[in-house]
């Protein structure tokens, strides 16, 4: 080991302080404002100038964007102002103001917005419904395939048309396939090869058998012989008519004059009489000819329903005069639930292809009403029979094409249609299925305000076909939504109660009580809201009808989170605890307990000493933290643990301080298992001993010494049981900090032993999110962080000079660091500054109340004389590693090194003495003698170094600058 002779350098910290501040200068706030434009001179060169020209100069303002924004230059500005320098509007003499605002709300009214909820939002909702079990059939004439030869004398033009229509008539006489016994997922795979059978005919030009397929399939609307699956069947055949609407729309669309000056094929893109050329106009003749000739009443009208935009080629008003007419052929159905699918199919493309023309929407919702009566006709009721299907089964096939109409009817309504609806609803006795409809199309506002007249109405239903309680469910959803008059709310939820109490099917009970939870939430207090959980309870606890019914409970609780944010409110309900106790299922279970939490902690503001809100919220934490086992996965432990946090957070007992540290101790023992939660326990104790010594500092001092101490001991004992190795050196560190603070010496010397004895223990490498990271870098951080506690704490009595500093540097030397590391020649390195520090006669920094060895030892020789001696065996063995680098042929790691030394000594060894100047001349040069050295800092570094030499006294520093060279690495 090379021979060292260390003397540290004497700080005056106070002076440094003030040499280090920034210099005052006044200001004129006239003249400079920080968010003042800054202003450019520019001076342009006569150097190329035209003669005569003069120079001149310009002020530019820097683009500041806080500064731009004052001025009014953001997005919204910008285009006001753009906005108010463009031209006003002019109007031509053939318009007028009348006709301008009437084309805009024609526009308008032309328009679906994205309020109105689409068939396609519908469609998977149905075929999950509506399925079957029973054996399903289908039966196709698809024509002949074969050709026919051409007549001799015959022109190709009319040969092919005669060809064609030989094919129409094929269409009924030849080729039957007919598939039996077939399930419900047989029957939709054949469908679905139906629907790419016809995209292929299309692609391959066989528009013939595209339309024998389309034909084919709308003739299997008429079939009722599974009515159960009628909606979905539905379902499934119009997906293939909309596929073929669209083809054939495209194709005509493609033929007309200029389609590239159309921005897509749109029916409001163009008009018949401009942008349609004759070829187009034939070829859609065409198809509706071929339509006219189908033969059957169902098919004919489905298909020429699904071409209903293709009137648009004809005449502007084509699809205004067809809609009354293939209205008025669906009264020729004599089946009434293929009659409502094919009316909600004709509203649906009504909707798509104009919107605005409303009376045929109303015709048909007026049609639909003297349909009714069909219902309980013979032919239906022996169909029923036969197929073994109740009527109120039988109704709820009905729900979605009446639902969908009457969402058509409603939409953008006037409130007088609802009047009108509810009259027409009475003349024919208050059918139930069409009031259930009316409830869910129109405005919940409409609803709310006549929810009275609802529930008279509903009274007089008859409740054989459909069950009063899904009335009263359906407007609670509109109440949910809107509010009724205040007058009439208590008795709005005493009628409906009455009813949904009596629902003996535990299933159909809930399904309605969810409903109306929400209502009673908004509109009342906490008594009733415990009514109605008592009511739940009653109703769902025999036979453990709770379990098939977790979905529906756990929307009674996110409902009454919504509207209870007071938790002293919502724990004094007798039955919400009862009711958390139904969710029996673990996952369920705790998930519940979770959104508890969630909202407490998003809304709770004031800490808390409730013991209500405790006790109930210490329950659901427990809940949360026993469904933790070996399986559970770290990302659900940490969500947990941070919801449980949230919680402790939130407890105070005010200046209670023995009832917080008990809390925490019950605490410690509930959530054992979740790791986060005993660290910030241990957090929570350590900020209370700290509250408690600044609360109670100059009173009952013993007192308070017992509680801190109490609070060492809690953490003491807490801290090994935390598997995680750094989060113990950190704890064993705060809580050794904390205890000094407080002016437990002992405490404080215990902790910061139990660290230096864990440190053996630091493995190599650690898991950080699944991946394993080396643990140098966050021992050597530790280490750092220890040394500089170290500067306050005194010496044990009994230990010795520096005998913290000499059992962590022991430990330093005894460590398996990584091969090929220099790590603990930096933690050498980084204790010289401590002992540095630890020499000079005033600390840094010291804590109040504690003699560190400032103090004990008052700058005596012999504990400087310890230092120095100590400083001079680190330097010895970093120079000793820096010698075997050099031998290694490391010769970067020691560039680096050996200026980390130089650093070092520079700010805190006394250059003064020749040897260590000496010995900072030689470590810069080796740190610059294979241009490794980072040259920006090498500059930098010197700079300062000359700017100190010019300091009076440091004749030294100038002695050394001279000796300091850089090498360029060329």
């Amino acid at each position: 080991m090379a021979a060292v002779q260390w003397h540290s350098r004497s700080r005056r910290y106070e002076a440094e302080l003030q040499s280090c501040g920034l210099e005052v200068a006044p200001v004129e706030f006239g003249d400079y404002h920080p968010l003042k434009s800054v202003t450019v001179t520019d001076s342009k060169s006569l150097r190329g100038a035209r003669k005569g020209s003069t120079s001149s100069s310009s002020n530019s303002v820097a683009p500041d964007p806080l500064s731009s924004m004052l001025d009014g230059t953001d997005p919204l500005s910008m285009f006001a102002s753009a906005s108010a320098s463009e031209p006003p509007l002019t109007l031509s003499h053939s318009s007028s103001t009348g006709d301008l605002g009437r084309g805009k709300r024609m526009e308008m009214e032309d328009e679906v917005g994205v309020n109105f909820e689409p068939w396609s939002s519908k469609r998977g909702e149905i075929l999950a419904r509506f399925t079957t079990t029973e054996k399903l059939s289908i039966n196709l004439f698809m024509g002949s395939d074969k050709g026919k030869a051409p007549s001799p004398g015959s022109s190709a033009v009319s040969e092919k048309v005669r060809t064609r229509l030989e094919e129409l008539d094929d269409l009924e006489e030849d080729s039957q396939r007919e598939l039996l016994n077939l399930s419900q997922q047989d029957y939709v795979n054949y469908i679905e090869k139906l629907n790419k059978s016809l995209k292929e005919a299309w692609a391959s030009d066989q528009k013939v058998k595209a339309l024998k397929i389309v034909i084919q399939c709308s003739k299997l609307l008429s079939d009722t012989a599974v009515i159960q699956f009628y909606p979905s069947k539905f379902v499934l055949i119009t997906d293939i008519l909309d596929i073929f609407g669209q083809l054939v729309y495209e194709r005509i669309w493609s033929m007309c004059s200029d389609p590239r000056s159309l921005p897509d094929p749109s029916p409001d893109s163009f008009t018949a009489d401009v942008n349609v050329n004759d070829t187009a106009k034939k070829t859609c003749l065409n198809w509706f000819f071929k339509i006219a000739s189908i033969r059957e009443l169902i098919p004919r009208l489905y298909v020429e329903v699904a071409l209903l935009k293709c009137n648009r080629f004809l005449t502007k008003c084509g699809i205004q005069e067809t809609l009354p007419r293939l209205t008025a052929m669906i009264r020729g159905i004599g089946d009434p639930l293929v009659a409502v699918y094919a009316r909600a199919y004709l509203c649906r493309i009504g909707m798509e292809v104009a919107p605005h023309l409303k009376d045929c929407l109303n015709k048909n919702v007026f049609d639909l009403l003297g349909m009714f009566r069909q219902i309980h006709g013979d032919s239906v009721q022996n169909q029923l029979v036969l197929q073994r299907v109740e009527i109120p089964v039988y109704l709820t096939l009905y729900s979605p094409a009446i639902h969908w109409i009457l969402q058509c009817v409603s939409y953008r309504a006037p409130e007088p249609l609802l009047t009108e609806m509810m009259e027409r609803c009475k003349k024919i006795g208050n059918n139930a299925l069409l009031l259930n409809s009316v409830m869910w199309a129109f405005r919940a506002e409409f609803i709310a305000t006549r929810a009275t007249d609802f529930i008279g109405m509903i009274k007089d239903c008859d409740e054989a076909g459909f069950p009063k309680h899904l009335l009263f469910g359906s407007l609670g959803r509109s109440l949910a939504c809107a509010d009724p008059p205040e007058a009439e709310r208590l008795p709005i939820l005493n009628e409906a109660w009455k009813v949904i109490t009596k629902v003996h099917s535990p299933q159909d009970y809930i399904n309605c009580a969810e409903i109306w939870v929400e209502f009673t939430c908004r509109h009342f207090t906490k008594r009733e809201v415990n009514t109605v959980l008592s009511d739940i309870i009653k109703h769902m606890t025999p036979d453990r009808a709770f379990e098939d019914a977790y979905a529906q409970l756990q929307s009674v609780i996110r409902k009454i989170l919504i509207y209870f944010h007071d938790f002293s409110v919502l724990f004094s309900m007798e039955r919400f605890l009862p009711f958390v106790d139904m969710f029996q299922k673990d996952s369920v279970r705790v998930e519940v307990c979770r959104s508890i939490m969630d909202v407490f902690i998003k809304h709770q503001q004031e800490h808390t000493r409730d013991p209500v809100i405790l006790n109930a919220l210490l329950h659901i934490c427990k809940t949360m933290h026993d469904s933790v086992n070996a399986l559970t996965l770290e990302d659900e432990k940490r969500s947990l643990a941070l919801l449980i946090n949230g919680f402790i957070c939130m407890v105070s007992f005010g200046r209670d301080f023995e009832q917080q540290l008990s809390f925490c101790v019950e605490a410690r023992a509930t959530f054992c298992n979740l790791e986060p939660v005993l660290v910030q326990l241990i957090h929570t104790v350590n900020l209370l001993a700290m509250e408690t010594n600044r609360v109670m500092r100059g009173s009952h001092s013993h007192k308070t010494a017992a509680f801190v101490r109490a609070c060492a001991a809690y953490s003491f004992i807490t801290i090994p049981s935390l598997s995680s190795i750094f989060s113990r050196l950190n704890l064993y560190l705060l809580s050794g900090q904390v205890a000094l603070a407080n002016q437990c010496l002992f405490q404080a010397d215990a902790f910061l032993k139990a660290a230096v004895s864990v440190l053996p223990e630091v493995p190599r490498s650690i898991c950080i999110e699944g991946k394993l990271r080396s643990s140098e870098g966050f021992l050597l951080d530790f280490i750092n962080n220890f040394l500089s506690a170290l500067l306050v704490v005194p010496d044990h009595p009994e230990a010795g000079v520096l005998y913290l500093v000499r059992g962590l540097l022991n430990m330093v030397q005894d460590y398996t660091w990584e091969e090929n590391s220099d790590a603990k020649f930096h933690v050498y390195i980084s204790a010289l500054p401590l002992l540095a520090a630890m020499s000079q006669e005033t600390y840094l920094y010291s804590i109040p109340k504690v003699d560190s060895n400032e103090t004990l030892y008052g700058g005596d020789p012999k504990f400087v004389a310890e230092i120095n001696k100590l400083c001079e065996t680190l330097i010895g063995h970093v120079l000793d590693h820096l010698k075997s680098l050099g031998r290694d042929e490391s010769v970067r790691r020691q560039g680096s090194l050996a200026f980390t030394l130089f650093g070092c000594i520079l700010a805190h060894g006394e250059l003064r003495n020749n040897k260590l100047n000496q010995l900072s001349v030689n470590l810069w040069n080796l740190s610059h003698k294979h241009s490794y050295c980072d040259t920006r800092t090498s500059v930098q570094t010197l700079e300062s170094i000359k700017h100190q030499a010019q300091q009076p006294g440091m004749a030294h520093i100038s002695d050394m600058v001279q000796r300091l060279t850089l090498q360029s690495r060329t």
